[in-house]
């Protein structure tokens, strides 16, 4: 496949600090669950629909996964969970050459240093988070630097104070 890939690197939504419970077992909150909703409303608006995606494990990020991506095939990659940013580069790396839109879902701050490694940028990366990267590199051969910043949403930045629930407003854009 030639041409521009997006890659949309996504932090697992708002989760449960309960004490006694594993890391790996954290649940999302009621507003993460909205949160992971709202992120997956979002991309698709954008026409953003993907064709791989990878992450991790832990019941925050699958969940969150599940919820942005109902319709998506999600693959369960150990490799994710507590990842430096090389070691998602890995990950991607191994990705089936012919997919143009791969979502990985994680954690910080493995997520937001790829990132900022692919594309650069000066934003932060909170709970429900997501970025959006154009690469033209074949995922095999992506490294640092070979990404181009189209957006980054986060949950908090799109709330309506008239709409404490997190109704959606307008804020991605495929290009």
């Amino acid at each position: 496949m030639t041409g521009l890939r997006t890659l949309i690197l996504l932090r697992h939504a708002k989760a449960a600090q309960v004490p006694g419970l594993a890391d790996r077992d954290r649940p999302l909150t009621g507003r993460g669950e909205r949160d992971a909703a709202r992120a997956g409303e979002e991309l698709r608006a954008a026409g953003l629909n993907p064709d791989a995606v990878l992450c991790s494990p832990a019941l925050r990020t699958r969940r969150t996964a599940e919820l942005a991506f109902p319709e998506a095939e999600i693959s369960f990659e150990r490799d994710i969970y507590e990842a430096y940013p090389e070691e998602l580069l890995r990950v991607l790396q191994r990705v089936r050459p012919e997919a143009g839109t791969v979502v990985l879902c994680g954690h910080n701050p493995g997520v937001h240093e790829l990132s900022l490694q692919l594309a650069g940028g000066d934003y932060g990366f909170r709970p429900g988070t997501f970025a959006v990267i154009g690469v033209e590199a074949a995922w095999a051969d992506l490294w640092p630097g070979d990404g181009r910043l189209v957006t980054v949403w986060a949950p908090k930045d799109h709330e309506d104070p008239e709409d404490p629930e997190g109704g959606l407003r307008e804020g991605v854009s495929a290009g």
